[in-house]
């Protein structure tokens, strides 16, 4: 449990050894040819996942960079079936109402090519969920106390771009879902009153006959500005 807030600067060494520079070339080249097969899954299949392939990349999501190293995360792993269950009816019941015209006309068009709708199957089929919550503030549970946090979504968004990495390099799919809103995930859940969810991700091995939209990403030259 967290239980202090801030400390006093405490430098001590870093010295990390220095890769010559065409090992870090081809690693680099590795890591761009492997991220580059990661594709955002909706069918799932029902294989049971080794959950240290999980929690050691929910390890690799805490290393993540934070506003003033407030760490202001939380990874929530659901296994339960029926916990699954019912975050997917709750899911689904929100989802019915974005679909039916609250997301509007112009998001709706921008989903189309994703072929997504107000069904969520893949919060029961895939085998666990990662449930990120973001905590807007540090909470001493022994007095009550809170004190702000720093840079909260930017932090945790780091992170989860560092899980949904950290799963992609060990075999697994996942799905970034955020249904909106999301405060029933705090209540199935039972998280404390300073923690928000961020996204609710399905964890597995893609269905054997699982199909993903037909979608290029922009090449380098068009996201890459050399000044």
């Amino acid at each position: 449990m967290q239980t202090t807030q801030h400390g006093e600067y405490r430098p001590v060494p870093y010295r990390p050894r220095r890769l010559p520079v065409e090992e870090s070339a081809r690693t680099s080249s590795w890591l761009r040819d492997r991220m580059a097969q990661r594709r955002t899954v909706r069918e799932f299949s029902s294989t049971p996942l080794d959950e240290r392939l999980v929690t050691n990349a929910i390890s690799v999501a805490a290393t993540a960079p934070s506003g003033a190293h407030q760490q202001p995360w939380t990874f929530v792993l659901v296994t339960d079936p029926g916990v699954r269950a019912r975050i997917r009816e709750a899911a689904e019941a929100e989802e019915r109402k974005s679909y039916a015209g609250r997301l509007g006309e112009e998001w709706l068009a921008a989903l189309g090519p994703l072929g997504t709708d107000e069904h969520k199957p893949h919060l029961t089929d895939a085998p666990c969920l990662i449930v990120v919550f973001a905590q807007r503030y540090f909470l001493d549970e022994r007095t009550g106390d809170k004190h702000k946090h720093y840079y909260v979504d930017e932090s945790v968004g780091i992170a989860v771009g560092m899980l949904l990495t950290a799963l992609h390099l060990a075999g697994l799919a996942a799905l970034v879902h955020t249904p909106s809103p999301m405060r029933f995930l705090g209540d199935v859940l039972g998280r404390p009153r300073n923690e928000k969810a961020f996204a609710v991700i399905p964890v597995g091995y893609p269905a054997d006959d699982a199909m993903v939209p037909d979608l290029v990403r922009k090449p380098l030259d068009e996201v890459l500005v050399r000044v």
